[in-house]
Formats: C-alpha cells, structure tokens, sequence
C-alpha cells in the first residue's frame, strides 16, 4: 500500500506525464495533492430540468438520449460530435468538440446526467462540451459540491478530482497535530475529517467546518513559529547605548521632523536602552521619510561605537541614500562609505579596509555588503530597506557579521496595523503614519482608449512645462499570447509616431545593471523627456522633476504595487498627476481600481488590496522565506488568525507542553514550514 509521502505515480493513472504536469503545480507526493487545496467550489448539488436552464449559467439536468451520436471530421485535428437528448420540458443539442468516444460512451434510449451551460446561437439554443456521467454511478462532477482547483495546461479539473479521491483513502495516514482540549476549545474537527470534507465536501457546513480546522492549524502554525523565534532574540543580550540623546542631530535637518518621525525614533532609542537586540520594522508610505529615522538610529549607532551598515535593493537607491546622508553625517562627525557592485575595485577595497579597520562608522550599500570580502570591526547596527526585497537569509548573513546586531526592517508597502501585528510576529513594528508639510497629493485618474489622445495631449504640456513623465508597461517584449504594452515596442512606437520631437529612454529588468544605473542617471539629470519603464522603477527612484505618471494594463498591477509606482512622482514642488490605463471592464477591476483614484493613503490601499483580491504573496518567500498559507485566507479570516494566535502564544508559554511527546508531530511541522528548521529551537 502507497504511503502518504510516496510520488504520486504510485495513484492509479497517473504516469511519468501526468506526474510531470502535477510537478508543475507544485504536487511531487500524494501528501502534496492532500494539501493542493481547491481555490473555489461549484454547489452542483440542484438538478433542473431543461425548461429551467439559462444562458451562460451552468446548471446539472437529466436528460435521456433521443438520436445517435454523430461525429464528423471538420480538418485534421477537429472532430464535431452531435446528440440531441430530451426530458420532459423539452429536447436540446449537444455539440461535443474532439470527444468522438461519446459515440461509443452515449446509447441511444439511455439517460444520463449532464452539466454544462445554455448557450443561444441563430440555430436556437444549444449546450457545448457538457460533462457527462451515468446516474447510477456515484458523482464525481455532478451531483455535488464540485472542488475547483488551479490548473496548468494539460492537467484538467476532472483529473485532479479523480486523483485527489484516490489520495483521500489514505488520509488515516495524516498525523492529529491538535490535541483533543485544543480542538475542543475552539470547536474544531480532527484533521482526517477536515482533508475529506476540504476535497469532498457533503455540505456547505461541512465545507465551512473543514476550512476552519486547516485555516487554525496554519495560522497556529505560523504564529507558533514567530513567537519561537522571538523569545529566542529576546534571550541574547547587548550591552544597552549609554547615550541615546538625539538634539544635534535633530538641529543639523534642514526640516523638523514629523511627530510621527519623533515617536518612531524614541521607539527605537528605548530598544537601544532594552539590553537586548532590536528587531524592528518600520512602515511608513512613499515620502513619509523613514530614512531620516533610519538615519537617526545610525547616528545613535556612532555615537555609542559601533559601525552600521544600511542595505538598500538597488545601486540607484544606495547612491540616493549616500548623497542625501552623507554630507548630514559627516557634519555630525560621523564617518559614512558607498559600497556597490559597480564601483571600481580600487574604491571597494578602500571602503572594505575602513570598515574592517573601524575608521568608517557607517556604510550604505547593496548585495556587495553581503561578500565575504566584507567584514566589520565593530557591526552593531543592520538596516534593510524596502525588506521585502530580501530574504530572512540575505538578513542573517549580514547580521552574522557583527555579534548579534540591533536590526531595523524599513518598509514603504504598508499592510494594515493589525495584519502587521500578526505576520511580522517576530518582530516589533513601528508605524510612521503622518507625512511631512509640503508633500503634495497625487491626483490619480482611471482612464480607457478612448481618452488615448487627450493623455498623449497632456504628456506634451508636462514636458512643455520643463517636467519629466514615466510611463509603466507590464511586459518586457511583445507577446502572442497577451494583449499587453511592452516596453520596448511602446517606446519606439511613442519615439517614431507620437513624439519624435521629444526625447524618450527605456528601462528594463533585462538590462545589464550598469547600462540600467546610467539609464536613470540620465533621466535623472533631465536629459530624457519621457521614461518608458518596467516595474524596475518600482523602488527608489527620485526624480523631483517628474511630475506624471502614465501606467499601461494598470489591472495587471495590485494596488499596493500601484501606489509604490504613483510615489515616483509628486517628490518635487510642481503638482502631479498618475493616469492608470486599463481596458478591463470587469465590475471588480474597475472597483479595485477605482479605489487607488479615491486615495493616497497607503494603508488604506494596502487594507482595500487585501479585502478585493487577498493576500497574493503579502508574505512569500521574498519576505520570510515561508510558503504561502494553503488554505488560510489573510482578508476574511482574521477572527480566525486572532485566535490561533492566541492559542499558539499560550502553547509557546507552557515548556511542559512543548517538550511533551503528544506535541511531537506539532512541534516537527514548525520546524519544517521554517527556514532554518531544527535550528529554529537553538
């Protein structure tokens, strides 16, 4: 008999092709096709008669077969297969494409369920490509509430439920990781009932039921495994800053600082102050000025002697943060270097040598801090900024280089307070929520085709007016498959037919990183009009000189990306604008888009981005380094979150429970959904 982590060839009907398909949605083991999850679900379970069918709304009838099954060969690779069938209320024509077995599989006399939708035509009404199955055979697509997964080409709906139900017969194989009292307390069902009712359920109860159980154990799970992960950094100690006084520092701005910078800040000093490291994320929107909180911290680093280092994503960033830090650093005394991939090598084995010598106090730079070229006299301090750009192991690498340094997480994609909270469960999170004077608004505009020349219009009288415009395409190149601007073919296009008057430059992802650097230091300088770009300038680019912001096949985008896209713009003093184009006329797209135009705020955006279209990848593997939840949902089930979060902190609390054998297969399945696995326990 198959175990639960065999492959999943060991399923009837599944060989090394279909194998391969599963492989491509992530499904090796018949313990991963348990855990692929349905994204959706069809209630099949009402069957009407053919009277009551309706255009374009599936439905399951009965139906008896009233002609013989008629195949004809249109082309090579086209076969059109026709029956008529009838019940009581009236007959209807099926039309079957490359289905010629049906002659065979459909007896004439005989009846048989279908499912498929209505559709009207100049002939009348008829039915194309309807499953079919005997009545007198137990559901499989019909006559139930139908799971619909997500697919990959080749590999059908039909097959994965046929091969999940083989799966499901070893289902007392999968261990009770909830205890009896636990399951009680928060009315959940044990694990074997909820993996055949998530994949087979009787009920919409019993569906309801089964989510609520596998939603809590992720959850719990999760949070589980933070709480870990926190009390084991509160154990490390530092020695506290002896100073943490901030009053030169504050007087050398050019600008006083926001109430929100101040409090943020004083968060900060007192996590100097604790003894222990900091762990700290700080979300703050586009321009709410983070790295002069993060500059702030550093210069408490200094002045308390240890060295900083400041990793930004990108080398355009980098030099953005050194050009803007440096000079206010070095009137403070304190010593600051760039170190990027880019620079000479002569340059870079000087930075190195003064930060290994302690002469440097603090360093910006990009992935060339993580060499092992790089080391540090004195690292006491790790900022990361826009951290979702790096992995929990690109930060563990550069804070290995000093003795356990204080961290400090900056974000500009703000998830709600609350969300924040929970996800980031190991670390404390502070939120800079006012921006300073002067910043203004920008007026955000859902446009279509048809407003194509009046946008083109006002491009020219922005340019006309000495600012700059970016205009954001989703792909690359050209594609045959999808309708979507590419950057390379819309740049020529704008450069040749609509403004060969002006000067135009393209940025793209397969850019090499120098010619991408001079690229933007070009627009940057003012010596292009026009940026026609990939999401490549989603991060860190500063050009106060631009003042619009033209983004193509905008429902392509999530809001939150949106928004980031939108801060490239308004830096400056002139009014600015963002035009989101989008074809779609999906009711949903529209609204989501619709409420981007309504807002500035980034939580707000953040808070409508995951009630309209969930989580996405709000924490994968670029912000974690975790899988993403298979059944939890982030948006509609955070009364669940909460309290799995609660049982997890009173599980985490209790030793005894820990170390107890019954929390064995618990205690293995945190280890394993965390990167560094046993070690999480170290």
């Amino acid at each position: 008999m198959a175990e639960l982590f065999d492959s999943i060839r060991y399923l009837k009907g599944v060989g090394e092709a279909r194998a391969r398909l599963f492989s491509k949605v992530g499904v090796e083991t018949i313990y991963d096709l348990l855990t692929y999850f349905p994204r959706t679900y069809e209630d099949r379970t009402r069957i009407v008669e053919i009277c009551d069918l309706e255009v374009d709304t599936p439905a399951c009838f009965t139906a008896m077969v009233v002609s013989s099954p008629r195949t004809a060969r249109l082309r090579k690779g086209l076969e059109l297969t026709k029956v008529t069938v009838a019940d009581d209320s009236g007959k209807l024509n099926l039309t079957f494409f490359n289905q010629s077995y049906l002659t065979q599989q459909l007896s004439y006399g005989k009846t048989y369920l279908f499912y498929g939708a209505l559709s009207g035509d100049y002939a009348g009404y008829g039915m194309t490509n309807p499953i079919v199955e005997n009545p007198e055979a137990p559901g499989v697509q019909t006559r139930r509430i139908v799971p619909i997964y997500n697919l990959t080409a080749g590999l059908t709906n039909g097959l994965v439920t046929r091969t999940v139900q083989q799966a499901l017969e070893l289902c007392a194989q999968i261990p009770e990781i909830l205890t009896p009292a636990l399951r009680q307390k928060y009315g959940l069902c044990p694990a074997q009932q909820a993996y055949r009712s998530i994949h087979n359920p009787a009920s919409q109860q019993e569906l309801a039921a089964a989510q609520k159980r596998l939603a809590f154990e992720e959850f719990f799970i999760f949070s589980a495994g933070l709480q870990i992960l926190r009390s084991r950094r509160l154990r490390h100690t530092r020695i506290p800053f002896a100073s943490t006084d901030l009053s030169d520092f504050c007087a050398a701005l050019p600008f006083p600082l926001t109430d929100a910078q101040q409090r943020v800040i004083g968060e900060i000093c007192e996590d100097f102050a604790r003894g222990a490291p900091m762990c700290r994320l700080v979300q703050g929107d586009v321009g709410s000025g983070k790295t002069m909180v993060a500059a702030a911290a550093m210069v408490c680093a200094a002045r308390n002697g240890v060295q900083s280092a400041f990793m930004a994503p990108t080398e355009i960033l980098a030099e953005q943060h050194y050009h803007a830090l440096q000079p206010l650093l070095e009137r403070l005394g304190i010593t600051c270097v760039l170190l990027t991939g880019s620079r000479k090598a002569s340059e870079k084995k000087l930075v190195r040598s003064s930060l290994e010598n302690g002469s440097a106090d603090v360093v910006i730079g990009t992935h060339a801090l993580l060499s092992d070229t790089t080391s540090f006299s004195r690292l006491g301090l790790v900022v990361t900024d826009e951290q979702h750009r790096f992995g929990v192991a690109q930060r563990s690498k550069l804070s290995a280089k000093g003795d356990t340094p204080h961290l400090l997480l900056l974000s500009a994609t703000p998830i709600p307070r609350t969300l924040a909270m929970i996800l980031y469960g190991d670390l404390d999170v502070s939120i800079i929520d006012t921006m300073p004077p002067g910043r203004q608004p920008v007026d955000t505009f859902l446009v279509g085709e048809d407003m194509r020349a009046r946008i083109n219009a006002f491009i020219r009288k922005q340019v006309e007016a000495g600012h700059q415009c970016f205009i954001v395409c989703p792909a690359i190149e050209e594609s045959d498959t999808e309708s979507l601007k590419s950057a390379q073919q819309w740049a020529e296009t704008l450069q040749q037919t609509v403004f060969p008057d002006l000067r135009i430059a393209l940025l793209h992802g397969k850019m090499k990183g120098p010619e991408k650097e001079a690229v933007m230091a070009s627009f940057a300088r003012g010596q292009a009009d026009i940026l026609v770009a990939t999401t490549v300038i989603e991060v860190g680019v500063d050009v106060p000189n631009a003042s619009l912001i033209v983004i193509e096949n905008a429902d392509r985008f999530g809001l939150s990306q949106l928004h980031q896209l939108r801060g490239r713009v308004g830096r400056g003093t002139a009014k600015s604008y963002c035009v989101l184009f989008s074809s779609n006329r999906n009711a949903e797209t529209q609204a989501r888009l619709k409420a981007l135009c309504k807002t500035t705020d980034g939580f707000a955006i953040s808070q409508a981005d995951l009630d309209l279209r969930g989580p996405g990848d709000l924490f994968g593997s670029r912000q974690h380094g975790l899988p993403m939840f298979r059944c939890a949902e982030l948006g509609s089930g955070m009364q669940t979150l909460i309290l799995a979060q609660q049982a997890a902190a009173d599980f985490i609390a209790d030793d005894d429970a820990k170390n107890a054998p019954e929390f064995a297969p618990l205690m293995d399945r945190i280890c394993k959904l965390f990167e560094n696995g046993g070690e999480l326990f170290a």
